[in-house]
């Protein structure tokens, strides 16, 4: 590390659990953050803010005024560009040693099937019940640890998903593909600007410490917050072992 990084990263390094060897992991690092919205604005902004090495971006969107309410990687001044490139942008200004990667499409599975290979953590930002689908079982299939996140009006929900584990479930354990379920997005239902914030930042603090090494994830967890009252609850996912996704990957650690 450089003496600039060493002073750039120096409260992670003072962190008696992290140090210089988990700064070099993160260094080493690379995020796929799927979404460039409410959620993948905060988790971005906090990915290279801590020193991700490669942080690639993919969303099919441009920014609109009705974002700014709580898409808080993009500017007024910004409202019309693609949203890859104003959160690559917003990256940049904040640390441009971080090398970022833009996308402009939508994460389909042929696209999922080569980044989601390539990537050391997935963050699922998106906002449709589909990709969240298509996300898991991409890095179900490629064994690479998945960060979903979801926000709407007051609720808040995170999960973490680590098919290396042998006992861990999925997404698809807990929501069947073939569920029906109306997407509850922000533009037909509302969100409190805040949440997407809280729950966004969340993603990005499960991702560091998978990439770093340091800490306990919410494997196994579904962790919901609630922030009319501000209370969270924690439910335990058990693994299906009939699950369509995840049923036939025995994983790699117990």
């Amino acid at each position: 590390m450089t003496d600039e990084q060493l002073l750039r990263y120096s409260r992670h390094i003072l962190l008696d659990e992290w140090g210089i060897e988990g700064q070099q992991h993160l260094l080493q690092g690379h995020a796929l953050v799927i979404g460039a919205g409410g959620l993948g604005s905060p988790a971005a902004l906090y990915l290279a803010s801590a020193g991700v090495g490669r942080i690639t971006l993919v969303d099919d969107d441009v920014v609109d005024l009705t974002n700014l309410q709580r898409q808080i990687a993009h500017t007024t001044a910004r409202i019309g560009q693609p949203k890859v490139a104003s959160i690559a942008q917003a990256l940049h200004d904040i640390n441009p040693e971080v090398q970022v990667t833009t996308l402009q499409t939508r994460a389909d599975a042929a696209l999922l099937a080569q980044q989601v290979a390539n990537a050391d953590v997935v963050l699922d930002c998106s906002d449709n019940y589909a990709t969240r689908h298509a996300i898991n079982a991409a890095c179900v299939r490629q064994q690479v640890p998945l960060v979903a996140g979801a926000a709407s009006r007051w609720q808040g929900q995170l999960m973490v998903v680590d098919a290396r584990h042998k006992a861990a479930p999925c997404y698809a354990c807990l929501f069947a593909p073939d569920e029906q379920f109306a997407d509850l997005r922000c533009a037909t239902m509302g969100v409190l600007a805040p949440l997407v914030g809280i729950i966004g930042a969340m993603q990005a603090a499960e991702a560091l410490k998978i990439l770093s090494g340091v800490g306990a994830s919410l494997l196994g967890q579904l962790f919901m917050l609630d922030a009319q009252t501000m209370q969270t609850r924690s439910l335990a996912i058990p693994r299906n072992p009939e699950c369509e996704v995840c049923a036939t990957n025995h994983g790699l650690l117990p």
